[in-house]
């Protein structure tokens, strides 16, 4: 005859990897092309200007500048790149203005 009660059985036990979603990017930031702004399920933020989309949603910035998110009308977000402009100078100008 057995001297110990059976062990029960639990349902419990197990846990799934997080999935890392969310904002990577906030508003004011610089990015580089391709850097990843928002990772998501659907299209929670729409892509902007110079903002892609890939296949499983994740935005990206398609040219180097500032990250911008608003609310568009109806509530929904979007993110839009603000392109960063380079000034053409000439270096004697800007020695001559120095002194």
């Amino acid at each position: 005859m057995a001297h110990k009660k059976g062990g029960g059985s639990s349902r419990n036990g197990r846990d799934s990897n997080s999935q890392r979603l969310g904002v990577k990017r906030f508003g004011g930031e610089l990015v580089l092309p391709g850097s990843i702004l928002v990772r998501q399920h659907g299209t929670k933020v729409h892509a902007g200007e110079n903002v892609g989309c890939g296949r499983d949603y994740t935005l990206y910035a398609k040219e180097l500048g500032f990250v911008v998110y608003e609310t568009m009308p109806g509530g929904r977000k979007r993110v839009n790149i603000d392109p960063v402009e380079f000034v053409d100078y000439d270096e004697e100008e800007v020695t001559e203005e120095a002194e």
